[in-house]
């Protein structure tokens, strides 16, 4: 199973793609896409929109894991975020890609083992769990491949309940 895991945003979206295998997990990209400052937002949208589609097109992944819109203390940059987000979610539907959210307290739940982890422990469990020689960079990018890994548990789970 390919895992595309999304942390959202307008300026920079991470993105991690992982392998879930019998043995374990294996990464098999991850980055970042970031939008020019100079540009409209409708012109950052498209960029985001076209550029999902590439990583959807290149991995083909069976599942996307993003993460669940909560309202910050800003609302400003809430608002773009949940446009690009949306975006995100369209790429995803029209490519047929099965679609789950988590919050961020289910990320750092499934991979610390506790929701009050700070990003420290999830991005050192990241590299850890997954062999890793260094934290993956920047920060987005290791979001976004915890968001994997806690889709690839929590559907790990879904599956032994059935």
């Amino acid at each position: 199973m390919i895992i595309l895991g999304i942390d959202p945003g307008y300026g920079l979206i991470g993105y991690g793609v992982i392998e879930k295998l019998p043995t374990g997990l294996r990464v098999l990209d991850y980055g970042a896409i970031s939008t020019p400052k100079d540009k409209t937002l409708n012109e950052r949208l498209e960029i985001i929109y076209d550029s999902i589609k590439l990583l959807i097109d290149k991995f083909k992944p069976d599942d996307l894991a993003i993460e669940k819109l909560y309202w910050g203390r800003n609302i400003t940059t809430a608002i773009p975020v949940a446009e690009a987000r949306g975006v995100i979610l369209l790429a995803a539907q029209q490519s047929k890609v099965a679609i789950y959210e988590y919050t961020p307290l289910q990320v750092k739940s499934a991979l610390v083992g506790t929701a009050k982890a700070d990003k420290h422990q999830v991005q050192f469990m990241v590299k850890t769990i997954l062999k890793l020689q260094k934290i993956p960079r920047p920060d987005d990018a290791a979001d976004a491949i915890a968001m994997a890994m806690c889709h690839s548990q929590t559907n790990q789970k879904l599956k032994k309940l059935m």
